[in-house]
């Protein structure tokens, strides 16, 4: 009797077994679908920011060659920009609510490149067969390569998916991990903006450093908003936790210091070197955070994330290449020769011209407002001294007039 039952038991216990092991398959494709969704969203995001911004450029360009005497906001070109550019920070706030945090910060890439060909087919410039391989073959190879980082990043991207819930984001916020990776952000800032503002170091690793760190903070409350959102929408109301006020605080805060950073960097550097150092420290330490505080990361085999890495490092080479090739601005000279000027004081130094100091009797030629200017541009301030000519003690004039002979 005992051998008889055994089969019999043994037959009543596969069917129990089989749903268990049927779960998993219907996982994956649920999460791959949902991160495509939200790279798809930040890409559609990045491209559209790309080109409202380039139109209401043109707007700008396009008033200050004419004669027509309206303000910039007054036209329609300008308007559609705007309009573009909240669809695109709408996109790009939504795709946060889909796809983790990792994934979707290093695809801002998306907006470097959709910039690079824009200001390729639109930018009417005269250049000669020649030139074309110096100009625009980097640009080529540049944005190749951002393409090729942005699909290994879509292909091998993190597959962690947890509902925005305010007790889940709660639970991450009191994790010793974060807190632990926050107290060394905090410092190394505090550290940062210490040389920057009492030891004037103003160098541009220094500046998009402390851009960097703001936007990980930024980027971590954007995420948790709209999860939030996102599962609200879903039934959920996560609206009365008030953890969700607090993230919302946090990410208007750390957006509005960043823009300030970033606008100080802009007046002392390049915009390309901007755009390209901002793109790597920002992403690497925006991953970083998004690693530490919702374990983007957790489950993920050795091969996936190497190959995840690959595609960030690709992507900043591509970054790199595309900034590059970009044509420098011409930086505002704001001083005026003395020697140029009649009727002022000869101020030489054996022979080198010498602008006057701002606060002195003689301040034609020098900006009033240079705040933010480095100390580089700042004025010299030497002693005014008048030469003496003659004997009877007559004031020579400010020019010499040389004479020529017929021979000369």
């Amino acid at each position: 009797m005992e051998g008889g039952n055994g089969p019999d038991l043994q037959l009543q216990q596969l069917p129990l077994a089989t749903p268990a092991v049927s779960v998993q398959p219907h996982a994956e494709p649920f999460s791959y679908k949902e991160n495509l969704i939200g790279a798809l969203l930040a890409i559609f995001g990045h491209l559209v920011i790309s080109i409202a911004l380039n139109l209401q450029k043109y707007s700008h360009i396009r008033l200050a060659g004419s004669k027509d005497p309206r303000a910039y906001f007054r036209t329609k070109i300008w308007w559609c920009g705007l309009l573009l550019l909240l669809l695109g920070e709408l996109g790009v706030f939504s795709s946060y609510a889909f796809a983790p945090l990792s994934l979707i910060v290093p695809l801002s890439a998306v907006s470097v490149i959709a910039s690079a060909i824009i200001g390729i087919i639109f930018i009417k410039e005269k250049w000669k067969p020649k030139e074309f391989l110096r100009r625009y073959v980097l640009s080529f190879v540049g944005c190749g390569l951002a393409v090729v980082g942005t699909y290994l990043l879509i292909t091998f991207g993190p597959n962690s998916h947890e509902a925005m819930t305010g007790d889940n984001i709660t639970k991450h916020l009191v994790s010793w991990p974060f807190l632990l990776y926050m107290l060394v952000e905090i410092i190394l800032f505090c550290l940062l903006l210490y040389f920057y503002k009492e030891r004037n170091a103003n160098y541009i690793v220094v500046i998009l450093l402390l851009v960097a760190l703001l936007g990980s903070m930024t980027v971590v409350t954007v995420k948790a908003v709209a999860g939030m959102i996102f599962v609200s929408i879903q039934g959920s109301l996560q609206l009365d936790y008030p953890i969700f006020y607090i993230m919302f605080v946090c990410m208007v805060a750390t957006a509005v210091f960043q823009a300030t950073f970033l606008a100080q960097a802009s007046q002392l550097y390049d915009s390309s070197q901007i755009a390209s150092i901002g793109y790597i420290l920002s992403t690497t330490i925006a991953i970083t955070a998004g690693a530490t505080f919702y374990l983007d990361f957790t489950g993920e085999d050795v091969l996936h994330i190497c190959m995840f890495a690959l595609g960030c490092l690709i992507a900043f080479l591509g970054v790199f290449l595309i900034t590059r090739n970009r044509k420098k601005s011409i930086p505002f000279e704001p001083y005026i020769s003395m020697d140029a000027m009649p009727g002022m004081q000869n101020m030489h130094d054996k022979g080198i011209a010498v602008q006057p100091d701002l606060k002195a009797s003689f301040s034609y030629g020098a900006l009033e407002n240079n705040d933010s200017m480095p100390e580089i541009y700042t004025p010299a301030t030497l002693p005014i001294v008048q030469e003496q000519h003659g004997s009877k003690g007559l004031s020579a004039p400010p020019y010499r007039i040389l004479e020529h002979s017929k021979k000369e």
